[in-house]
């Protein structure tokens, strides 16, 4: 589906999307099962397809959120199934036929055989110094870190403090990503950006800024390397894991927020499997 002649609008990813939602949620269900006890990666469990790849982080003692499990292992599942449905991109699997999700942790050697990379609940986050070491290694080597889900400004102060530990800010930006980036049409043409996505416990409740109006404004911001490659892309007051994690909880949350949310996860990781 990739290249300008085949490329397709986010109202064809609703339309995929829908019809394909009520198959993918069955089998993810049945998948969980089988990975409530998933083991930390060994060099041996890659296998040069996409892996979903989450860290496990410390909780921080002055953090703001839940810790690195929140949305998963669903939101991993799904979005690995999505994007073996509305892409050609090999996704791994288990000997079960679930896709072979990954957890790690910033010090462990399979860091760098994982090319994309994610963080959830960043507001939360301690790094010590030996992980801000691996993980700048990491990201100057061509790696990329997803950071999601983390709401309202004390939270932004605890994830900006422990990022500034691997890429300081003498060196390198943070920056908001305009709609006009290679990021917003990867594969979906993406021209009016991403709703504010919440918890779907809220969002049936009608609350999407989920810190009330010190959560208002989504921010889609990244680190950029010396080459302008995004080496990190924060998505603060959105919650795009929620997105993959409940898709079947409710088919008006499916429409208003997984839809975009699938696009939009498709377009980074297929942005970041490509700079």
């Amino acid at each position: 589906m990739g290249g300008s002649p085949t490329r397709r609008r986010l109202v064809l990813a609703t339309l995929v999307a829908a019809t394909l939602a009520a198959t993918a949620t069955v089998e993810a269900q049945i998948f969980l099962r089988n990975f409530r006890s998933t083991p930390i990666a060994r060099l041996a469990d890659y296998d040069a397809t996409f892996q979903f790849c989450r860290i496990m982080f410390t909780d921080n003692p002055n953090g703001d959120g839940g810790d690195w499990s929140v949305d998963w292992p669903r939101a991993d599942i799904n979005l690995s199934i999505r994007l073996s449905e509305l892409t050609k991109t090999t996704v791994g699997r288990a000997s079960a036929g679930a896709p072979n999700h990954l957890l790690m942790r910033l010090s462990d050697e399979t860091l760098f055989r994982c090319p994309f990379i994610v963080m959830t609940e960043v507001g939360s986050v301690y790094i010590n110094p030996t992980e801000a070491e691996r993980l700048r290694e990491y990201l100057l080597k061509g790696g990329f870190l997803w950071a999601d889900d983390f709401w309202g400004p004390d939270a932004w102060d605890i994830w900006e403090n422990e990022i500034r530990k691997v890429l300081p800010a003498s060196e390198y930006q943070i920056v908001d990503v305009p709609l006009t980036h290679p990021l917003f049409r990867s594969q979906f043409e993406m021209k009016d950006g991403v709703p504010q996505i919440s918890a779907v416990g809220n969002w049936v409740r009608g609350i999407t800024s989920e810190r009330g109006a010190l959560s208002a404004d989504v921010h889609i911001r990244a680190i950029a390397d010396k080459n302008d490659r995004i080496m990190v892309l924060i998505t603060h007051n959105t919650d795009f894991g929620d997105s993959y994690e409940r898709e079947g909880d409710n088919p008006d949350y499916f429409l208003e927020c997984s839809v975009p949310g699938y696009a939009f996860g498709i377009n980074t990781i297929l942005y970041a499997m490509t700079h």
